[in-house]
Formats: C-alpha cells, sequence, structure tokens
C-alpha cells in the first residue's frame, strides 16, 4: 500500500522538479514573470529556476538582429525626390526595458518600431541636405548621424542600434525616363560639339593643305617658267650663233621647217607661184648625177 503512495508522489515531484527547471541558451535572455511582473532577468547561459505553475518563463534573442527598412520616398533640400531604403542592426540589450516597452508582441513588436523611428530619422537627416551629397558615395556621416539619432529614441524600448546603412538611393520609377532622356539630350549635345570642332578642325587642315598645294605647284610652275626661259635663251644664242656662221645653212633649216609644217597628209592643195620663194629648195637646177658603173671582174686565166 506505501508504495502505490509512493510512486504517485515520486511523479508528481519529479514533475514539479521539472517544471521548476528551465535552461538557458548562449544565443537567448531570459525573463521570469509572476503574475505579469518581473522577478528574474536571466542573461547567462545554464540552469535557471523558478517557482512551478506560478512563475512564466519568456524567451528572448540575445544576438544582434537585423532590420530591413521598406523604400520611403525623400525630398531633400533641392526638392529632388529620391527612394531610401536603408538596413539596421540591433540588439536587445536592457530585458526589463523591453518587456515594459514591447509587452507580449516581443521581437516583432520591436521590429515595427524600430522602423517607424528609423524612418522617421531618415526623412529627417536625408531632408536637411542635398540630393548630391545624398547619391554621393561619401555619405558615412549621413548614415552615422541617422544611427545615434535612432539610438537615442531607441533607448527607451531597451535596445541599442548598432549601425544603419542606406543600401539605396535611387530617383523614384516616374523620374527615370525623365533624368534618362535628359543625359541623352546632354550626351547628344557634347556629341554633336565635338562633331562641329572635328569639322571645324578639318576645315582648317583642308584649307592649309590646299594653300599649301598652290604654294608648291605656283613655286615650282615659277621655276620650271626660269628653267625653260633659260633654256630657250641657251638654245637661241647656240642657234644664233651656228646660223651667223653659215647664213645659207640657216636658210635652208627654216625652209626644211616650213616644209614639214605645210606639207602634212589632208593639206596637199596649195595656190602659190611656181617660181615663188618657198619652193627654192625644191627645185633643182642641176641633174641627178649617175652612179658609176662597177668595174668588170677580170677574166679568168686558163
Amino acid at each position: 500500500m506505501r508504495a502505490i503512495y509512493i510512486l504517485p508522489g515520486l511523479i508528481l515531484a519529479g514533475a514539479l522538479l521539472l517544471s521548476s527547471v528551465f535552461i538557458v541558451d548562449e544565443r537567448e535572455k531570459v525573463l521570469v514573470l509572476q503574475f505579469g511582473e518581473v522577478k528574474q532577468v536571466v542573461d547567462k547561459p545554464g540552469l535557471g529556476f523558478k517557482i512551478p505553475f506560478v512563475q512564466e518563463v519568456y524567451r528572448y534573442d540575445d544576438r544582434i538582429l537585423g532590420l530591413p527598412t521598406q523604400p520611403l520616398e525623400v525630398t531633400p533640400l533641392d526638392d529632388r525626390r529620391l527612394v531610401v531604403d536603408a538596413f539596421a542592426r540591433w540588439r536587445i540589450v536592457d530585458l526589463e526595458a523591453f518587456r515594459r516597452a514591447v509587452g507580449s508582441g516581443g521581437i516583432e513588436a520591436a521590429r515595427s518600431n524600430l522602423d517607424k523611428i528609423i524612418n522617421a530619422e531618415i526623412r529627417e537627416v536625408l531632408g536637411g541636405v542635398n540630393s548630391q551629397k545624398v547619391l554621393s558615395e561619401d555619405r558615412t556621416s549621413l548614415m552615422n548621424q541617422i544611427r545615434d539619432n535612432s539610438r537615442a529614441k531607441a533607448a527607451g524600448l531597451g535596445v541599442d542600434v548598432i549601425d544603419v546603412r542606406l543600401t539605396r538611393t535611387d530617383l523614384p520609377e516616374q523620374n527615370l525616363e525623365a533624368t534618362f532622356a535628359r543625359m541623352r539630350a546632354e550626351r547628344d549635345r557634347e556629341a554633336a560639339d565635338e562633331i562641329g570642332r572635328g569639322n571645324e578642325a578639318a576645315q582648317r587642315v583642308r584649307a592649309a593643305a590646299e594653300r599649301s598645294k598652290v604654294e608648291i605647284v605656283s613655286q615650282a610652275s615659277k621655276e620650271a617658267e626660269v628653267i625653260r626661259g633659260e633654256a630657250d635663251a641657251k638654245r637661241n644664242a647656240i642657234y644664233a650663233e651656228a646660223f651667223g656662221k653659215d647664213p645659207e645653212f640657216f636658210a635652208f633649216t627654216r625652209s626644211l621647217t616650213s616644209y614639214e609644217r605645210a606639207l602634212q597628209a589632208g593639206n596637199s592643195s596649195m595656190v602659190m607661184q611656181p617660181d615663188s620663194e618657198f619652193f627654192e629648195y625644191l627645185r633643182s637646177e642641176k641633174p641627178p648625177v649617175a652612179a658609176p658603173a662597177a668595174p668588170a671582174a677580170p677574166a679568168a686565166q686558163p
């Protein structure tokens, strides 16, 4: 009979012991609540104890968590709208404050609150600068300012904002086509300017080449005329000297030249007196001399 009561007692004691023990993983923190009031904060890994059926254990992630924000439109000082989204890293540092701030919502409620805080800081910080600074590579100071402001406001949630990074800063879709068209027009204008400057340079080169050609040809023609004139002068001097030595020969050669030019094919009709001076060297007053006969061959010797 006593064993009948001992066994259920041992089982009940084991169940009570198991329900009063909990294990804390190294990746988490634990809150022990009693009727909604925080009784124990366990942030070290190992075994923990609680009052069975009275106290409850709530586990929270102790790792660094990520929070990608939703894209939002921001208007910088130059009224140029931008679509911006960011990525934040955060961690729970004060578990009691975290529980009071988010209640039973836990991590998801904290994410929602952090998203609102970070988006508000993005609008405030980026709205105070020009879009060129936002779009430039040197925007680390803006991200650090967003992080510091978000950290200060998120302290009431019991979390620490470790870092905030802007992952995208683009123009809205409706503005992209207009921007691309403006960029294309700018490139077309630059191309037209380059083509115009190239054509102008080509015209200058062609004009210089044409001028050089005219100058070279003129100089060559001048030198050729000078050489030709000097050659003609030398030729005439030689002719004059030769003809001066024999006037009859000069008259003869001049007549031969006239015959060559006048007596050509297709120009066989000439009207002039037969005793004209033109035919002086065509007339022969002496009969042609017969060629001497060839000497007879000697007779053969017997």
